[in-house]
C-alpha cells in the first residue's frame, strides 16, 4: 500500500466518523487542536512518518486526527504494527493558563496482523518554551494473548523560537525490532505556517541508530 493511499484511508475513516459524532456533540474543555477554531469547528492533523531502519526494512506509518470541542477522533496505520490499522475515540480535557495540562483519555479498536482493543492516552504538560508531551496504549491482542503488549512515544521539547524546537525522545515499540527495549534518542523540527518537519534518532550509542523522519500538516 502506497503513502497516499495510506492517507487517504485514514482520512475517509476518520472524516467519516467525524461527521457523525458532530451531531450531538457540546463544548465542554477544548483541546489544544481545537483551541484556536471556532467551538463548533471541526480542527483536522496528518502526520506520515518514515522507518529507517538498520538491518530491516524501511517502512512508512501514518496517523490522521481530527478534534471538535472534547471529541477526539484517530486512525493510525503501521502504528501498533506493520499491516495494521486502529481507530480511536477519545476525550480532550485541558487545564491551566502559563503551566497548561492537555490529556484525552482514548480506546481504539486494532485490526490487521495484529487484532484486538486498547485503552489510550495523549498527554502534554507545557510551560512557556518547555514542554512534555507522551502518548501511549496497552494493547489486548485476541488474535494472541501472550501478545499483549505497551506502547509508549515520549518527548521532552525546548523551543526557543516557534519555528524551531529540539529535545529528547524514547519509545517502545512492536511494530520492528532493536537490541533495546526502550529506545532513546534525540530530535530536531522545524515549523512553517501550518506544518511542521521533524527528524528523530533513535539508540545512537547504544546500538545502530534507526532514524525517523516525520512532517505533519494542520488544517
Amino acid at each position: 500500500m502506497t503513502v497516499k493511499s495510506n492517507l487517504a484511508l485514514l482520512a475517509f475513516l476518520v472524516v467519516s466518523a467525524a461527521q457523525i459524532c458532530a451531531q450531538g456533540t457540546d463544548a465542554v474543555v477544548p483541546q489544544a487542536q481545537a483551541e484556536e477554531s471556532n467551538d463548533h469547528a471541526w480542527s483536522f492533523a496528518a502526520a506520515e512518518y518514515g522507518y529507517i531502519i538498520p538491518h530491516d526494512q524501511s517502512y512508512f506509518s501514518s496517523t490522521f486526527r481530527a478534534d471538535r470541542n472534547w471529541a477526539h477522533l484517530e486512525a493510525r496505520y503501521n502504528y501498533e504494527d506493520r499491516k495494521t490499522g486502529s481507530i480511536w475515540f477519545g476525550y480532550n480535557v485541558r487545564f491551566g493558563e502559563k503551566l497548561v495540562l492537555e490529556a484525552t483519555p482514548m480506546v481504539g479498536g486494532i485490526f490487521g496482523k495484529t487484532a484486538g482493543v486498547a485503552p489510550g492516552y495523549l498527554f502534554g504538560l507545557s510551560y512557556k518554551k518547555i514542554a512534555l508531551y507522551s502518548e501511549g496504549e496497552f494493547v489486548l491482542d485476541t488474535k494472541n494473548t501472550g501478545g499483549n503488549f505497551f506502547y509508549s512515544w515520549n518527548e521532552l521539547t525546548y523551543a526557543p523560537t516557534d519555528w524551531f524546537r529540539a529535545g529528547l525522545v524514547s519509545q517502545r515499540t512492536r511494530a520492528y525490532q532493536t537490541p533495546l527495549d526502550v529506545q532513546r534518542g534525540f530530535f530536531a523540527g522545524i515549523s512553517h505556517k501550518k506544518v511542521d518537519f521533524s527528524t528523530y534518532v533513535f539508540n545512537i550509542g547504544w546500538a545502530d541508530p534507526t532514524i525517523v523522519l516525520a512532517i505533519g500538516f494542520k488544517f
